[in-house]
């Protein structure tokens, strides 16, 4: 059978996941990765297309079929410094980025059957590099005599850090937090993204000769404008958009109504499931309601069920074809018992004694689109019902902290308070200050950001050369 055709006639081989019954009552990560038979297997689908259609998906570049045909052949080290040229971050890309709409969406495998797993193989390549035969520590450049600021250390501020230490700048990172990792370690869960993952990519940036400075926000500790005086020749601002929004209605001031940013950032970087072996509390509800659509939603959903919830509803306003959040999180939350209440609009949150006690809803249907192209929700008459619960976490999306933009004369922000940035450089309005990720588009994907951050670094090595 010609080579190509026996590629397609393959299944593809899933990856293995712990069962709903027993990842619910822990925070262990729930797929399980592949195992070195089942990564050569899955590799062995791949039809190494001469014009690598998967390629143009990557925001980062990452040569797909290289690295794919050396987990195939067995060589996995080499498969591992195949991503590595393009991609500081594999372990946590291979977990978290929507690849169905990425990289698979063009594996020509897709057109009849399933595409390659392409997020499955990287994980696998990034794993096996970690836990059996981990990577030299990488070379040093020879060093120029320019010093670059890059503030916030989510995906696109550690792109940035790492694309330009390696071509010699001296590369200082300014984190918020007392972690560095950003989204990535405040936003997503441990069952989805192992904080210790997290860690150990953050330890290669720093091994490129990044310096990273944490409890560190930029707009008190320093503005932009003392950053230049104390020697810093560009600056990279990736702070993300992490101001949460609420929906505007009567008792979202109530006791136990959370954002879905002090939620997950409680549970995930606080360790506040951990209580009181470490001392941040949080809201442990019998009723949870999340209300949102969104993969921060699903997340938010699966977190409380962990927390010990004995009912948990996925509120959102739009039918489930709509829900932004990726498929594999929506089947999870679903298998794990998660109550889905789609076509449903909150109207009041209910209170007794300053607590949360209930969310009055309205059930809709969807009419013309809107301004964001998806079709409008519209209430139903005389649909009206209530929902018994203790705890509300809101997930409806997040704007542009006005912090560091406040204190920064003469950067230009658009309409909605986010950095006005040119989408293939990264410069702002201001003279060596360049911006990317969600402070400039608005919340997106993990790597989304790293590929902003990738074209600022060759502009910023570009402007420091000139």
């Amino acid at each position: 059978m010609e080579k190509s055709k026996k590629a397609m006639v393959l299944k593809r081989v899933q990856m293995p996941e712990r069962a709903p019954g027993v990842r619910v009552t822990n925070f262990n990560e729930v797929a399980l990765g592949y195992s070195p038979e089942r990564a050569i297997q899955e590799a062995s689908r791949c039809l190494q297309c001469k014009d690598s259609p998967c390629r143009r998906g990557c925001p980062v570049e990452v040569d797909i079929p290289a690295f794919v045909k050396c987990i195939k052949e067995g060589d996995f080290t080499g498969a591992i410094r195949e991503i590595k040229k393009k991609n500081f971050l594999p372990a946590i890309c291979g977990r978290v980025c929507p690849q169905e709409n990425q990289c698979e969406r063009f594996c020509v495998l897709g057109k009849k059957r399933d595409p390659l797993t392409i997020g499955g193989l990287e994980r696998f390549a990034a794993d096996h590099g970690r836990d059996k035969n981990p990577l030299d520590e990488p070379s040093k450049p020879k060093p120029t005599v320019k010093r670059v600021a890059v503030v916030g250390s989510g995906p696109a501020g550690l792109t940035v850090a790492g694309d330009l230490a390696r071509v010699g700048h001296e590369v200082t990172l300014f984190e918020g937090l007392h972690k560095p990792g950003g989204v990535l370690v405040y936003g997503i869960p441990e069952f989805r993204l192992p904080k210790e993952i997290v860690e150990f990519e953050v330890d290669y940036v720093r091994q490129l000769g990044v310096e990273i400075k944490t409890n560190a926000v930029i707009g008190k500790l320093f503005t932009i404008d003392e950053l230049f005086k104390r020697g810093y020749h560009a600056i990279f601002i990736g702070v993300g958009a992490g101001l949460p929004l609420f929906m505007g209605i009567p008792g979202e001031n109530l006791d136990g109504v959370y954002s879905a940013n002090e939620f997950l950032t409680r549970a995930n970087l606080m360790k506040s499931y951990l209580f009181p072996e470490y001392d941040t509390p949080i809201k442990r509800g019998g009723r949870v309601a999340v209300v949102g659509g969104g993969n921060v939603a699903v997340d938010a959903a699966r977190v409380a069920l962990r927390l010990g919830a004995d009912e948990v509803y996925l509120v959102y306003r739009r039918g489930e074809a709509e829900m932004p959040a990726r498929a594999e999180e929506i089947r999870h939350a679903k298998e794990e018992g998660i109550i889905f209440e789609v076509l449903t609009l909150p109207v009041r949150l209910l209170g007794k004694n300053g607590w949360v006690c209930g969310m009055e809803c309205v059930r809709v249907e969807l009419g013309e689109p809107d301004e964001s192209g998806r079709r409008r929700p519209i209430p139903i008459k005389g649909s009206e019902f209530a929902l018994d619960v203790d705890v509300v976490v809101v997930a409806i999306g997040t704007r542009a902290n006005p912090l560091l933009p406040s204190t920064t004369p003469g950067l230009e922000l658009n309409e909605r308070g986010y950095i006005v940035a040119d989408e293939e450089t990264g410069r702002t309005s201001r003279e060596g200050v360049f911006a990317g990720g969600d402070i400039v588009t608005g919340a997106a994907t993990v790597i989304s950001a790293m590929g902003a951050g990738r074209k600022a670094a060759r502009a910023i090595d570009e402007y420091l050369k000139k």
